[in-house]
């Protein structure tokens, strides 16, 4: 059994998770458009490819795949899942399976306007949202909403082009710069990050790993402490069964009193997931049961509480 990571990156340690689970089972072949992608060096094979908007970009992935005889594809970075999503059908035929929930999923997840009309409609907490700044003026002059606020793209990833604003100057310069934005209540409360796995034989959620961020970096979580709570475990596992998610996804939840609120749902491993595996949290071996048509038994929960994790750099240096 042989897997293929794309756009691999930075993110070694995935790569390293996946060869220690596919140690005696198969290769883990990994993909990026640059030789200085770190995480290339830590696969069995890595091939360089040309970029996810490149129109060859989908044909060079299945030609890796037949070459190197791959049985599942795991896509790491948001811009590229909708693209796999959408190709699922062309990869599925050459015996190919991608590690990816439907394109509908996948898409809402990305499109944050539509989520917050998904989760309001559908009883879940989450921040006001606002794709018409007359709206967002209309609840703010009725006492409705406060600022700060957030004006950010309604599709993004990594923090990119978010801006938390104090004024109606500023949303109007941001909205003059941009046309792609949404207006975000600022939620003030403890972040949350939850690395779920949904089994796609049973669809049932079979683990969850739910951390209390303490620190970010970059949109990415550099300092965090383990914690369980069986009423999100059960708001996590009823959203996520709803919307029809499948394999591994990464959320942003927040923590208000005694209530939760959605932020975000990311259909991809997240970039704190090193800190569930490290607590016993194993979703490539997991990944392994799937592929071989085996059910993953429940999970949720099984790891120990108060366990931090703290991200620190390391370096990797090549001779070309």
């Amino acid at each position: 059994m042989n897997i293929l990571i794309t756009s691999v990156g930075t993110r070694n340690k995935v790569v390293q998770y996946f060869k220690k689970e596919f140690s005696g089972v198969g290769k883990v072949i990994a993909t990026d458009m640059s030789d200085l992608a770190p995480a290339i060096y830590e696969a069995d094979k890595y091939y360089l490819v040309p970029g996810i908007d490149d129109p060859t970009y989908i044909d060079t992935l299945l030609d890796i795949c037949k070459k190197e005889k791959v049985d599942c594809l795991c896509a790491l970075i948001d811009p590229e899942l909708s693209l796999i999503a959408k190709n699922k059908e062309r990869f599925l035929e050459i015996g190919v399976t991608p590690l990816i929930s439907s394109y509908d999923s996948v898409e809402l997840a990305f499109d944050k306007y539509k989520m917050y009309e998904y989760l309001s409609s559908n009883g879940y907490k989450c921040a006001k949202t606002y794709i018409h700044k007359e709206d967002f003026y209309k609840n703010l002059d009725a006492g409705l909403i406060n600022f700060p606020v957030f004006v950010k793209p309604f599709k993004g990833s990594a923090s990119i082009n978010i801006n938390k604003v104090n004024s109606r100057k500023e949303i109007e310069t941001l909205f003059d710069i941009y046309d792609d934005l949404i207006i975000q209540e600022f939620l003030d409360g403890q972040e949350i990050g939850a690395d779920v796995y949904i089994d796609p034989i049973s669809q049932k959620v079979v683990s969850i790993f739910t951390k209390e961020k303490i620190k970010m970096r970059a949109g990415e979580t550099d300092k965090a402490r383990s914690f369980k709570d069986e009423k999100l475990f059960k708001l996590i596992t009823d959203l996520v069964e709803k919307i029809g998610y499948v394999y591994m996804i990464d959320m942003d939840i927040f923590r208000i009193g005694d209530d939760y609120y959605i932020s975000e749902i990311n259909p991809r491993f997240g970039g704190g997931y090193p800190h569930a595996y490290e607590c016993g949290v194993n979703f490539p071996k997991f990944i392994v049961k799937s592929i071989k048509g085996i059910e993953n038994k429940n999970m949720i929960g099984e790891y120990e509480e108060n366990l931090y994790m703290m991200k620190y750099n390391e370096l990797k240096v090549i001779k070309k």
